[in-house]
């Protein structure tokens, strides 16, 4: 027969048990899915994209482009290519990506005018890309090597992570908070921080769809909260495993386009 202990020791085993705390989730895996859902849906990928640049005097500017992208593996190198279509004065522009994880990525931009490849240096990647609020870097996606995190916050829908940068000179803020979506992994804000606290920069993304299975930003502005002015980009036509070849991710297709791919 159970003695009294034992039934009182089993009774607040079970009573521990059911109040613990469900076990918290790694701040690095979540921006290991994080980076996967951003950046590496299905094994490669083509989109349209436009952006709206709207200067701090509310002047506006619109770019037209392709972009194709294959991943070497997931969460690890990749390629992409960005074909600039409109308007006349940047067709024919192409941004090239060498993404790597354990180096610096490699980008060129070709120049039709110029007929000139720019490699664009490691200590550029945080400057503008062809004019608008978007920076080099957030087009392929930043290295999350290059940052420790801290998880602030569970709602119960989003997480909210602090970035510190582990090089400071590198950047131009001082940290950033990203709220990602529980459910998708999706990074629905960030925003950058300044010494004194101050929010100076704003990335949002307005609408997601799922595409092929995989939840895809089609709509995301960002804001320079410090010097006004603000781009929204949206995608349409996006489509998944297309089969895109390695040779096509080469300096030949900055001047000689695969238009098989571009249609």
């Amino acid at each position: 027969m159970k003695t009294t202990t034992q039934i009182l020791a089993k009774t607040l085993f079970a009573l521990v048990v059911l109040v613990a705390p469900a076990q918290a989730i790694d701040v690095n895996e979540i921006i290991k899915q994080s980076n996967l859902a951003s950046y590496y849906a299905g094994n490669d990928g083509r989109a349209e994209a436009r952006m709206i640049i709207v200067d701090a005097q509310g002047n506006k500017q619109m770019r037209q482009f392709t972009i194709l992208r294959k991943d070497q593996s997931d969460l690890g190198d990749q390629d992409m290519l960005v074909f600039f279509s409109r308007p006349t004065d940047v067709k024919g522009t192409v941004f090239r990506v060498t993404k790597k994880m354990t180096a610096d990525d490699d980008r060129w931009l070709y120049l039709p005018a110029l007929d000139l490849v720019k490699r664009i240096s490691a200590g550029d990647k945080r400057t503008s890309f062809v004019g608008a609020h978007f920076y080099y870097e957030d087009v392929s996606g930043r290295n999350p090597a290059e940052d420790n995190f801290t998880l602030l916050n569970d709602d119960g829908d989003s997480y909210l992570v602090k970035a510190q940068p582990k090089d400071p000179q590198s950047v131009e803020y001082a940290y950033y908070q990203v709220t990602i979506d529980k459910q998708s992994f999706i990074p629905m804000e960030v925003q950058y921080f300044n010494d004194q606290g101050k929010t100076i920069r704003e990335m949002q993304v307005l609408k997601v769809e799922n595409i092929q299975g995989f939840p895809t930003v089609v709509h995301a502005k960002i804001s320079q909260l410090n010097s006004g002015g603000y781009t929204e980009m949206q995608f349409r036509n996006v489509k998944y495993n297309i089969g895109l070849p390695n040779s096509i991710f080469s300096e030949r297709s900055l001047r000689t386009p695969p238009k098989t791919w571009l249609k």
